[in-house]
């Protein structure tokens, strides 16, 4: 099969067969002066629930949330592609062209956390796709979710790519003052060229940097989260990305072995050969040795990091690129002891004042 030709500002140019479908759509060939980025498509989400729960032993959290589903940066590598396919859509050209929006993400938030039935833990927020895609600046539906945990102070932990988390210092500043805020900078590489090519909506390099040094100069709990860490093509950058997150305030920082589930391996390896043909055995005989000789491996406990010789390379790598730069903590420490539910301070209000 012919390797599709790459989309400018699209991590992916085709759209595999839905693994859940037995039709798969087949879009007619262009020539090479007719092909074009299809435009970004919002939809309604009418989920009865915001928060979501897993009971993952390596994911570092369970329980988050998130306002979209799909996500416009368009990360080729993105492990959550696969997700889009249970709604009906492709793991490729859909999931970031065709965005769900959950419109009432932060009225049903209140209602979830205002509910006697939550328990207040550390919510994760990006968990899935991030909630600081483009289409955030416009419709503020994370900054009206950190709104609602700042009144409830519950504990939230970010991850995001883009520069507009800066956006909400002034929230988040003031959720780090209850000790209930932590933000991880995702980063991959710090050649703009790659990043470029591989996150083509995400925020560059130089600005996820300076996202870090503004979050870091205002208060807030900030680290780095190289993810994924690609064998052969960005695993050797480790240490310069260390230096540069702790040169910005990076406290904290963990990272993430690259993993391809389901269709995003066939999206991977054309870009790959579109992009870097050369290099393209490397990467992939290097990520089997990584993942017990396949291109994914789904197991609890091995999907994170990997398993043999150039997996334990890979964390020593990063032990050491952290260690040299004073970088000791892998997450945060958040507290959920100032969590109030409102109305129940208002009852109590409206209690001692009768």
């Amino acid at each position: 099969m012919k390797t599709p030709s790459p989309l400018r500002g699209r991590g992916s140019a085709s759209n595999p067969k839905n693994r859940f479908e037995s039709l798969e759509r087949v879009s007619e060939p262009m020539h090479a002066d007719e092909v074009s980025s299809p435009a970004t498509q919002f939809l309604p989400d009418h989920s009865k629930s915001l928060i979501a729960y897993n009971d993952s032993p390596d994911v570092g959290f369970d329980a988050s949330i998130n306002p979209y589903r799909g996500c416009e940066h368009g990360c080729v590598y993105c492990y959550a592609r696969p997700t889009h396919e249970y709604l009906g859509f492709s793991a490729g050209l859909d999931f970031e062209t065709k965005i769900m929006v959950k419109g009432d993400a932060p009225q049903l938030l209140r209602k979830e956390l205002s509910s006697p039935k939550w328990k207040p833990r550390v919510l994760a927020m990006s968990g899935v796709t991030d909630c600081y895609q483009p289409v955030e600046k416009k419709l503020e539906l994370t900054r009206r979710c950190l709104e609602v945990l700042l009144e409830f102070r519950n504990p939230v932990t970010i991850v995001s790519k883009n520069y507009l988390v800066t956006r909400d210092i002034d929230i988040l500043s003031e959720l780090a003052r209850h000790q209930c805020a932590a933000v991880f900078v995702s980063l991959t590489t710090l050649d703009e060229k790659l990043s470029g090519l591989m996150e083509p909506r995400a925020s560059r390099p130089v600005r996820r940097l300076a996202a870090i040094e503004a979050l870091a100069r205002a208060s807030i709990p900030v680290g780095f989260l190289l993810a994924p860490m690609i064998p052969g093509l960005t695993d050797s950058e480790a240490p310069a990305i260390a230096q540069a997150a702790a040169g910005a305030g990076a406290r904290f920082a963990g990272y993430v072995a690259l993993r391809l589930p389901h269709g995003v391996k066939e999206l991977f390896e054309n870009w790959l050969e579109q992009h870097y043909p050369g290099k393209k055995d490397k990467i992939l005989n290097r990520l089997r040795a990584v993942r017990s000789g396949k291109l994914n491996d789904p197991r609890f406990h091995s999907r994170m990091k990997g398993e043999g010789i150039f997996a334990e390379q890979m964390a020593e790598l990063f032990r050491v690129a952290c260690k040299k730069t004073g970088i000791h903590e892998r997450a945060p420490r958040l507290s959920t002891e100032q969590f109030r539910r409102p109305t129940e301070q208002l009852s109590l209000f409206n209690h001692s004042a009768a």
